[in-house]
């Protein structure tokens, strides 16, 4: 064999071997959690697909998790923070943290969540569409219905928030033993402890500090795939606020070739107008032609 054709085939090698470590690594640097505790069903919506999750399942941002009605699920992140669902729970891990410092973010549409983060673990927000708390170090419960939101930071320091209907959050600092409610058009309330519903309905497992159990599941267990997702399963979620469904357009789009699918986003799109461009592309205003382009072409 000519020495050339040997380089070529080296160089080839070489290549493929690049581009597969270069995948492997990014499909590694996607996942940020796994399940380690699942009491009942659970499911997990990733892309456009519907899929069964079970303990030892790896998880990525983006993910949206759902407890059933009776099920309690306990999530590790890879820096520590052990996160609990309580039941009928609907959760989207949102982003991981940046180097800049910005928080890993889990953002509760209904439910039950308990956020255990580590001063080691980096900075976790807990948000729900009234109320969030940013921590670096503490224990945070954070409860969410259709128009009522509750926090009890129940040790540590950590942020809480009022969310603005556009999503950004106004902090104000809090320390440990402190809880905070808020209704939909009302302002913020915080007290020395929770109160008598929040204590009545907290799921009993979040009483106990979440025992680690991440060890138990050194290899990553493959989620089953059950079906593709249906409008109804995320329409809480493309009407949440703007800046938590970004993207969410480009996620969801490959659903519009199921008919039925299309027709539920056609029948709301009042509710998500950014689908407007994908739904009707031809009626999008064109860019109004400047007054360098109406000009003749210069002879070169």
């Amino acid at each position: 064999m000519r020495s050339r054709d040997m380089r070529l085939i080296l160089t080839k090698s070489v290549s493929a071997l690049v581009l597969s470590c270069a995948l492997l690594a990014a499909a590694v640097a996607q996942e940020i959690a796994t399940v380690t505790m699942v009491e009942a069903p659970l499911r997990v919506i990733r892309g456009s697909t519907v899929l069964r999750g079970a303990e030892g399942v790896r998880l990525r941002a983006g993910d949206i998790l759902e407890s059933a009605s009776a099920g309690f699920v306990q999530i590790e992140f890879l820096a520590g923070t052990v996160t609990a669902l309580g039941p009928s729970t609907r959760v989207l891990l949102l982003r991981t943290g940046g180097k800049g410092g910005e928080p890993t973010q889990l953002v509760l549409l209904s439910g039950w969540l308990k956020g255990e983060t580590g001063a080691d673990s980096g900075a976790y927000c807990y948000a729900s569409p009234l109320l969030a708390a940013t921590t670096r170090g503490g224990t945070v419960l954070l409860h969410a219905s259709g128009d009522a939101a509750a926090i009890f930071l129940e040790s540590g320091s950590a942020h809480i928030s009022k969310v603005n209907p556009d999503g950004r959050l106004a902090q104000a600092e809090a320390t440990g033993g402190t809880f905070f409610s808020r209704r939909t058009g009302r302002s913020m309330v915080s007290n020395s402890r929770p109160d008598e519903a929040f204590l009545n309905g907290m799921p009993r497992p979040f009483r106990d500090t979440l025992p680690s159990r991440l060890s138990r599941f050194p290899k990553p267990v493959a989620a089953a795939r059950d079906h593709e997702v249906s409008y109804a399963e995320i329409q809480a979620w493309l009407t949440m606020p703007a800046t938590w469904r970004r993207g969410f357009v480009e996620r969801f789009q490959p659903r519009l070739r199921d008919a039925e699918f299309r027709k539920e986003v056609e029948a709301h799109a009042k509710d998500h107008p950014e689908w407007n461009a994908v739904l009707h592309p031809d009626n999008e205003p064109q860019t109004a032609p400047t007054a360098e382009d109406s000009q003749p072409a210069r002879r070169r």
